[in-house]
């Protein structure tokens, strides 16, 4: 029996499709979000990171998974892999802007924006330097630039290994089931979408969903 939701994208009924879509699987979408975050703000900002990615150009993955047919696997199991994808994206992108945040507060004026021109904007040392020359320092040679520059990679060398060290410890206590930790991985590396999936059927019949104390059932809107 085909679900309501491709019926009505089939149809050219992209708003119907998606109420239909968010109605029949929101649950499974925050039981895999789940899976892998457990503070209740996360959840609820990665949940609106997945719906706007969903939704992005027309339902375009959605449309692709309907378009393409003679799926070896359930739809289900795609969505969660897809849920799962977007999610480590999220925190990926999330630790990394805190991260250049870290970084770039720790630096002097001038080593800074050399860690803006080369780190953030992905410039090149030579063009670095002609920008430090003609925006912050006129005077500085390019041995002086060289020596600052060094010193700029040592300081992203040192927060990267602090970070993935602290990442590491993460990952540990997570592994050993301490609430509010967030779980990228289990002990034994990251498990199959077929074993997530089957941990997570049970939520996609039931009527379970993540609540706070300050916003019971309450979830973000989708329309």
């Amino acid at each position: 029996m085909v679900e309501t939701w491709i019926t009505s994208l089939e149809a050219g009924d992209l708003a119907a499709a998606w109420d239909h879509f968010v109605e029949r699987y929101r649950r499974l979408i925050f039981a895999a979000i789940r899976h892998y975050a457990q503070d209740y703000d996360d959840m609820m900002d990665v949940f609106a990171h997945v719906c706007e990615a969903l939704r992005d150009h027309d339902l375009r993955r959605l449309r692709s998974y309907v378009e393409q047919g003679g799926h070896r696997a359930r739809f289900s199991t795609w969505l969660v892999t897809v849920v799962r994808h977007l999610t480590i994206d999220w925190f990926r992108q999330r630790d990394g802007r805190r991260r250049i945040s870290r970084v770039a507060e720790a630096l002097p004026l001038l080593r800074r924006r050399i860690f803006e021109y080369v780190f953030v904007e992905h410039r090149g040392h030579v063009e670095a330097f002609e920008l430090l020359r003609a925006r912050d320092a006129p005077a500085l040679s390019f041995g002086a630039y060289l020596a600052e520059l060094r010193a700029t990679y040592l300081a992203v060398a040192l927060t990267e290994e602090v970070f993935f060290y602290r990442r590491r410890r993460e990952e540990e206590r997570a592994a050993k089931a301490q609430p509010g930790e967030l779980v990228l991985e289990s002990e034994g590396g990251a498990k199959s979408d077929e074993e997530v999936l089957a941990e997570l059927g049970a939520y996609d019949q039931q009527d379970e969903e993540p609540t706070s104390p300050e916003h019971p059932r309450h979830f973000p809107k989708t329309t």
